[in-house]
């Protein structure tokens, strides 16, 4: 029957949590000759923990993501002559972390991340984000990130003497969208230590964004996030346009790991499935939500849970109950034996990005 598995299908409409997990914490995945054979992971928590026997430009990659201060970077390195990151992802799936990225990936080894990344969110049960260079993934789970002129054709970042490209510089990114509070936006956030990347209109920027590609912006005086968005482009009913926010995608993400990990850790195998013990979880996930609305990670008054009434007859007229002479209550109430069925609606608070005024005189 294989292990107990929670089930939470996260919906533009429905979601659910109740004790707030880490966020912010960034994996960067390394080749480096430091390591010759599997994998080496290394947690650091300061710039200074960095190990000196790394290259030097593994190191300066590790340095640029703690510019965007991630709760803790956890280096994965893999031998400098691995021919694939195959090791490196089987690793990951045994970890927590939150964003990744592979600094300096090469462009042909992209596609493959940018699948195993979609995979992790949609049948793994992970709800992780991967900062890649020029993929358009048409999912949340990929941050596209481009570096290119008004052609599409790739340019570089430009930091005082040096410039990178797209790939090089996926880690200053990765650490700066993991290193923000939840309740902020990676839009508008300066980059000061760039000087220079490809300049566009206006109408360039726009195009780009709205083809699910966050590109750093050139404003005439800094440079910047144009917006924070993923690479999803494709709404449908069940994943709107929320989930084209890199914001909404990380609280969701947090909310769906509380979950799982403290039902997993707390209720499963431990209560009794009775109708009582239901309302207790229940009211757990809904005091969770008031504390992410005093936080304003969640929008005042409009986050409830309950059980799940069409989902639970539905169930119990498979195990033939017969549920059409049952009333409401009666429903929620019976017997549902090892299963328990909730539907959650939440609204999380998206950040201020567009500004409308109008000047009469």
């Amino acid at each position: 029957m294989g292990l107990p598995s929670v089930n939470i299908i996260f919906q533009s409409v429905a979601a659910a949590a109740i004790e707030r997990g880490a966020v912010g914490i960034l994996a960067v995945v390394l080749k480096d000759a430091s390591v010759s054979s599997g994998v080496s992971e290394i947690d650091l928590l300061d710039v200074a923990d960095i190990p000196e026997t790394l290259s030097a430009t593994n190191i300066e990659y590790l340095e640029q993501a703690f510019v965007g201060t991630p709760k803790m970077i956890k280096a994965v390195v893999i031998p400098a002559g691995a021919a694939n990151y195959t090791d490196a992802l089987n690793y990951l799936e045994t970890i927590k972390w939150n964003i990744g990225c592979i600094p300096g990936i090469a462009s042909g080894d992209v596609a493959t991340i940018a699948t195993w990344a979609e995979s992790m969110r949609d049948t793994k049960e992970r709800k992780i984000m991967m900062v890649l260079p020029g993929n358009a993934a048409d999912h949340e789970a990929v941050i596209n990130f481009v570096v290119e002129d008004g052609s599409d054709v790739a340019g570089n970042v430009t930091v005082g003497a040096n410039t990178y490209t797209a790939s090089q510089y996926s880690a200053r990114i990765a650490g700066l969208i993991a290193g923000l509070p939840l309740t902020v936006a990676p839009t508008y956030q300066v980059l000061t230590e760039v000087t220079d990347v490809p300049h566009l209109t206006k109408a360039q920027a726009d195009t780009k964004i709205d083809a699910g590609k966050l590109i750093l912006y050139h404003d005439g005086a800094k440079v910047k996030i144009a917006r924070g968005v993923t690479s999803l482009t494709t709404t449908t009913e069940t994943k709107g346009a929320d989930w084209k926010k890199i914001k909404i995608v990380r609280i969701l993400d947090m909310m769906y790991h509380d979950i799982k990990d403290t039902i997993e850790d707390t209720y499963i195998g431990k209560y009794q499935n009775s109708y009582e013990n239901k309302l207790l979880l229940i009211a757990a996930i809904n005091a969770y939500y008031e504390v992410l609305e005093r936080e304003r990670v969640l929008d005042t008054g409009k986050n409830k849970c309950e059980i799940d009434v069409a989902a639970q007859k539905t169930y119990l007229r498979s195990i033939g109950e017969d549920v059409d002479n049952m009333t409401v209550q009666q429903i929620k109430e019976a017997n549902t034996r090892d299963k328990v069925f909730l539907v959650s609606t939440v609204k999380p608070l998206d950040a201020i990005e567009d500004v409308q005024l109008y000047v009469n005189l």
